[in-house]
């Protein structure tokens, strides 16, 4: 049975899931590239939030005895997107179950991904939702006792970081996760150009940019209030960014637009980009520039910085 003949077995009704997980977009506060690794993998020194925007990963039904896992995909983001094995909330699957040694009398699970968040945007999204399937299954298939974390760095750098949703600081590929500043209450507006942009070419402009490696961030215990938050990060960088806006200029509109907006406090790209954010205050700040940001024909999301899991 297709996993769409499958899925359409269950009612799509939320009233019907067994269960569900949010996938936050994981933003990058500032993104230092600061050592490259024998085997070729850069290391680097991040501060990483989640926004209130999300994917949303839910468990509609089991599997027949036997029967494989079942991913469907919706959302305004799914078109194009492979629901097959190689998707990584499948791949995930897949690990949490070898990992955990479950008999074949334990049954796979349907699954149903709305896909909110812009896909290759430098946002996280894909291993959001990689880290929402590891807990959500880890849950329904009662996996006490198993670490997560080494599973999740088998699946990707980001993965970690987004199995507790909560602000980390990022090191070594991404594995090695540190207790971050105190974050002060504060807004934040995502933006989207609509386009994807690959991690690999921008990476290989930045090395051709000879732009060489910076030392890990220097931050404090707690940041007060925003406006502290703010002057710490405008010692920072994202060394991605640069790169990222002469392979790709509207990074650069986006940029422009988020900075000149009103009560916009500070504005960076996150990750490889093209997904930038804007510093806000309050919410409400935030949500005044949304109609001025999609009318140009962008994705525009605002709220405030997530502080605890879903």
């Amino acid at each position: 049975m297709s996993p769409d003949n499958a899925l359409a077995n269950h009612s799509e009704a939320r009233h019907s899931e067994v269960r569900h997980s949010l996938a936050r977009a994981k933003i990058n506060l500032f993104l230092h590239i600061t050592a490259r690794r024998d085997n070729g993998y850069h290391e680097l020194d991040s501060l990483a939030v989640f926004a209130d925007t999300a994917d949303r990963l839910a468990l509609v039904g089991q599997a027949e005895p036997g029967a494989p896992m079942a991913l469907g995909i919706d959302g305004p983001f799914s078109e194009g997107l492979d629901a097959g094995s190689d998707n990584l909330v499948l791949r995930a699957a897949a690990a949490l179950r070898d990992a955990a040694s479950l008999p074949q009398t334990v049954p796979n699970w349907h699954m149903r991904l709305t896909k909110n968040l812009p896909v290759a945007s430098g946002i996280g999204g894909g291993s959001a939702d990689a880290a929402a399937a590891l807990r959500l299954l880890a849950d329904a298939w009662d996996c006490k006792g198993i670490d997560l974390a080494p599973i999740a760095a088998g699946l990707g750098a980001d993965v970690p970081v987004c199995l507790a949703q909560t602000t980390q600081r990022m090191q070594g590929i991404g594995e090695r996760l540190v207790t971050p500043p105190r974050m002060p209450r504060c807004a934040m507006v995502l933006v989207n150009p609509g386009i994807a942009v690959p991690t690999p070419a921008v990476f290989r402009a930045w090395k051709e940019s000879q732009a060489g490696f910076r030392p890990a961030a220097s931050l404090p215990v707690s940041w007060p209030d925003v406006g502290a938050l703010v002057e710490s990060l405008r010692t920072t960088a994202n060394d991605l960014q640069p790169p990222a806006i002469a392979l790709y200029p509207v990074i650069g509109d986006v940029l422009q637009a988020l900075s000149a907006s009103e009560h916009c406090l500070f504005a960076r790209m996150s990750g490889s980009g093209a997904t930038c954010f804007g510093l806000y205050a309050s919410v409400e700040e935030a949500r005044q520039v949304l109609a001025g940001l999609r009318a140009r024909g962008w994705w525009a999301e605002a709220g405030w910085i997530h502080t605890a899991q879903d």
